[in-house]
């Protein structure tokens, strides 16, 4: 089954805990913190394979989640970290964001890597907060929660070549003879219904890689018949082979076949025109076609090359070859790697809008919440005195008091965070 687009949900896992734990060896008076920290939780990470040309697997599983890091142990024992989810994609795969269809990694190299949803760091153990001052600390850390994205995922076939024109016209009959793919052929249109991919090799040329493009018909770009699902996969095309069946028993005029193609390549991306395209006059052996194709040529104002072929006779296949890789050696790629987000963006030292988001609800009564509030939350442990006081003190640090003084916050008023309430103190 070819798929090549999907829809799924990942989630990365949370960070193991940091835990508060003392030594208590029986000769060992004061022996002090000794708490670990937690695990790291695993990553989901996606990796480029080039055996693979189908999104299927990925089909049936709508839900990918990496487990979370072990929280830490006594005796300054780092909890285990959780070991990374690894999607294999084929070249050519695309990922987008779901919610804002930014591009997050587009894979173009077999081994291509990236970490799609990192896996939380782990929190600290008390031991971790031991001072001069505070050599006996009841504080720990929770650690960071896991990322969730929705991703929607798109495969383009990375081909060197692309096999063009209207159904029945001899495109699934080429690649056969020419490749060692072996598509399913029958004498009536669509019977081609999914992209088939083959490995050009002969002696003294090149190998290639050759794609037949199915389902390309008057409106293909608008959604008629088969061919919007398959557009996407021309982009990344360097060469097109544009075949025009010039047999009268398709019943159909080979030129006017020939614009509607190349209309239809234009519609949806104008840019496509600008390939190379080598046009192939199909099915030669068979009666009064060499009358159609001098009638064909006749509608160009100015000589092109068409190569007339035979898959019967085998009639000049060679040449073909020939043609594509000497076009394949003067083409630059013209595709370009999708522009991806830069996800380092978002680090940089500066205050963020959102990291506070106060509202005041009552005369003297704030609500307060935002990204930094939510992230110093998740990460606190608030059943010790130690770690409500660095919580509060780490938001004064942040400029929260700032924040409420120039909403008109003044002293006695009720701070309310994550539910709990606080006396704003001047």
């Amino acid at each position: 089954m070819f798929i090549d687009e999907v829809n799924i949900i990942i989630k990365s896992g949370k960070g193991g805990d940091g835990i508060i734990s003392f030594r208590r060896e029986k000769h060992v008076p004061l022996g002090g913190p000794n708490g670990g920290d937690g695990g790291k939780g695993g990553s989901v990470i996606f990796e480029a394979d080039e055996g693979m040309s189908t999104l299927m697997d990925l089909k049936f599983q709508k839900h990918i989640f990496a487990k979370a890091g072990e929280n830490g142990k006594s005796k300054n024992m780092t909890g285990k970290d959780a070991e990374d989810v690894i999607v294999k994609v084929p070249l050519g795969t695309i990922i987008y964001d779901s919610q804002t269809n930014e591009v997050i990694a587009d894979f173009v190299e077999h081994g291509q890597s990236e970490i799609i949803a990192r896996g939380g760091k782990g929190g600290r153990g008390n031991s971790s907060f031991a001072t001069s001052k505070n050599n006996a600390p009841r504080i720990q850390e929770n650690g960071d929660i896991g990322e969730e994205k929705s991703l929607h995922i798109e495969l383009k076939l990375l081909a060197d070549v692309g096999i063009i024109g209207f159904p029945s016209v001899g495109k699934s009959t080429l690649i056969t003879i020419l490749s060692n793919s072996r598509p399913k052929i029958a004498d009536y249109p669509f019977t081609t219904l999914i992209p088939n991919l083959g490995v050009v090799s002969r002696y003294g040329v090149k190998s290639f890689v050759l794609a037949d493009m199915p389902g390309l018909i008057e409106g293909a770009s608008q959604g008629q018949g088969l061919g919007i699902q398959f557009l996407k996969h021309i982009e990344r095309t360097r060469v097109l082979i544009h075949m025009v069946d010039m047999s009268k028993e398709s019943l159909r005029d080979p030129y006017q076949d020939y614009l509607i193609i190349n209309k239809e390549l234009e519609e949806y991306n104008p840019e496509l025109l600008l390939r190379p395209q080598i046009v192939v006059a199909s099915k030669m052996d068979m009666d009064e076609t060499q009358e159609r194709l001098e009638a064909f040529k006749k509608n160009f104002k100015t000589e092109i090359d068409i190569i007339p072929i035979s898959a019967m006779t085998n009639e000049n296949l060679d040449k073909l070859v020939y043609k594509v890789t000497q076009l394949l050696e003067e083409t630059p790629f013209f595709y370009k790697k999708e522009d991806v987000v830069d996800e380092f963006v978002e680090y940089k030292f500066k205050a963020e809008e959102d990291d506070f988001i106060i509202e005041k609800t009552e005369d003297n009564r704030f609500e307060v919440g935002g990204k930094l509030v939510e992230r110093l939350v998740n990460k606190s442990n608030f059943m010790t005195d130690e770690s409500v006081s660095i919580f509060l003190t780490r938001l004064r640090k942040a400029g929260l008091d700032d924040r409420l003084r120039a909403l008109g916050a003044k002293e006695g008023d009720v701070i309310v965070i994550a539910g709990d309430e606080y006396d704003f103190i001047e």
